[in-house]
């Protein structure tokens, strides 16, 4: 490595650390009980609430993934991906937030998602305890993967060390697991609400330095207008290959010449393929990271204002993303001719635009994107063992600290699993994290929004759409979306409307929710905590 390189280091290893002492900080009040290991005892202002929420969300995927794929084949896609984040992030805040945190609490006290739907339902069985507990792990896992491929791909990349990527995926996936075993939820909650600030601020640095390097917003799109269809929203650029095959299906690296990327006629970007990107929005209302925020925020009244600060951030952000990935293309137009290779676009521009001691703050936005969505999957992966199946369903009479314990282990298992996903060939995060985000928000979307909004719901029902939304996820991307035409598209989409319908017509077909289980849900529409 070169002195820019270690400085860079340096700068990357203060901020591990700094995480880890946060952990440290936490780690006697996390340990008091499972309540607040699990949830911060409902403690969160609006402002950590909010930027935690987006932060854990996003994940290394806003840096590296949704750039990648503006550079790769433009606006397309990037841009209705975004646009559909967007709104269902407004979504999410402004419907679901101040129901579940009322509901939540009037349910028992529950402080997961599994305990929520459990006691929303009165599951004496558990039986729908035990299924979304299982979702979340195999889920969640496969998540988790995807951001230890950030971390892989950042340092390998980063300091030229393409040989030690396998060492690069297990030292990050240690770093993560050592501070979420020791300060739980709070220290989470606190070093993602620090972990979304750097993102921003490496976003727009970014975003402006790289528009000035180019030569202002003209020069960039007079240089895009040469890739057919890259700067059209209701088109895709086509990479091709030296065959002249388009590189995505050939998978063959992109035809360079004359330093620049080699693009065939371009093509239409299909009704059905912007629906299949607005679709991402629906996931949102089955993300136990962003759910488990709203159930955790101090009072319902501070809702709105962490809506505010959390859909700016998500807007402003998801459009420096796409921005970055397209401004890369005009500036390096043949450097990276995979779509693997492509999200590390944000990497090179830090790299090269800034001095290392900058760059390393930079990219510390990277690492604290993928940190913050870890860890927020492995302690909800983890709560799903522990305080789910183990107490709710095995050993009813735990103690705390064997709890505490069994959520340990599964931190560590969650780990091992991420990291084996990490290392097994998938190099592309946009992809990993779309399969799991459609497996959660199918299984859980269309449940939590007829478990708050409609009293008519059965426990039958939300066992039948649970299990719908997840198998169906399964079923139409590893089969139906094979035969192609309608069948291509996203698999959250169709997924999550016939849980809905499952949901509909089971509920009608069964007997009405007891009387106690409808006050219940009476007392849920106007309560205040």
């Amino acid at each position: 490595m070169d002195g820019g390189s270690i400085q860079i280091l340096i700068v990357m290893g203060c901020y591990l650390l700094f995480s880890i002492g946060i952990g440290l900080w936490y780690a006697k009040k996390s340990n008091e009980n499972t309540e607040e290991y699990f949830l911060g005892g409902r403690s969160l202002g609006p402002w950590v609430a909010a930027m935690s929420a987006e932060a854990s969300d996003m994940s290394g995927w806003l840096l590296m993934g949704l750039p990648g794929v503006a550079y790769f084949t433009g606006a397309g896609e990037a841009v209705w991906t975004a646009i559909g984040l967007a709104v269902g992030t407004w979504i999410n805040w402004r419907v679901v937030a101040h129901r579940l945190r009322s509901y939540s609490q009037i349910a028992n006290n529950s402080i997961t998602i599994p305990a929520f739907f459990a006691n929303r339902f009165h599951d004496k069985k558990r039986v729908l305890l035990i299924i979304s507990a299982v979702i979340i792990l195999v889920f969640f896992s496969i998540y988790v993967g995807a951001q230890f491929v950030t971390f892989g791909k950042l340092f390998s990349y980063v300091f030229n060390m393409h040989d030690y990527y396998v060492l690069m995926v297990i030292l990050g996936a240690l770093f993560v697991l050592a501070y979420t075993a020791i300060g739980g939820f709070l220290a989470e909650s606190l070093t993602d609400f620090i972990q979304g600030i750097l993102m921003f601020v490496a976003l727009v640095l970014v975003l402006i330095i790289g528009t000035v390097k180019a030569g202002g917003i003209g020069q960039i799109v007079e240089n895009l207008r040469e890739i057919p269809r890259f700067t059209d929203f209701f088109g895709i650029a086509v990479p091709v290959d030296a065959n002249g095959i388009a590189s995505s299906v050939s998978g063959n690296p992109q035809a360079v010449v004359n330093g620049k990327g080699v693009f065939g006629p371009g093509a239409n970007y299909s009704f059905l393929s912007i629906l299949s990107c607005l679709a991402w929005g629906l996931g949102y209302f089955g993300m136990p990271q962003v759910l488990l925020r709203f159930m955790a925020i101090r009072k319902s009244s501070k809702i709105k204002q962490s809506r505010i600060i959390a859909v700016t951030w998500c807007c402003i952000s998801l459009f420096a993303a796409v921005a970055i990935g397209m401004i890369g293309r005009a500036l390096m137009p043949g450097l990276l001719t995979t779509a693997g290779a492509s999200e590390n676009i944000f990497i090179h521009m830090a790299v090269d635009f800034f001095p290392p001691i900058f760059a390393g703050l930079i990219l510390s936005g990277i690492l604290a994107a993928s940190m913050s969505s870890s860890d927020s999957y492995m302690l909800i992966a983890s709560s799903a063992l522990a305080s789910d199946l183990v107490r709710g369903v095995l050993k009813k009479d735990a103690s705390e600290r064997f709890i505490m314990w069994v959520a340990r282990i599964t931190l560590l298992v969650v780990t091992i699993f991420g990291v084996w996903v990490a290392l097994s060939g998938n190099d592309s995060i946009f992809r990993v994290v779309s399969y799991a985000w459609a497996g959660l928000g199918a299984a859980f979307g269309p449940l939590m929004l007829f478990s708050l909004f409609w009293k008519r719901t059965t426990l039958p029902a939300a066992i039948a759409g649970m299990l719908t939304g997840g198998i169906m996820v399964v079923v139409w991307k590893e089969g139906l979306s094979k035969l192609g035409g309608f069948f291509g598209v996203y698999e959250l989409l169709p997924a999550f409307i016939i849980s809905c319908i499952v949901i509909f017509v089971v509920s009608k077909l069964t007997a009405e929710p007891s009387e106690e289980i409808q006050e219940e849900f009476e007392a849920a529409k106007n309560a205040e905590f």
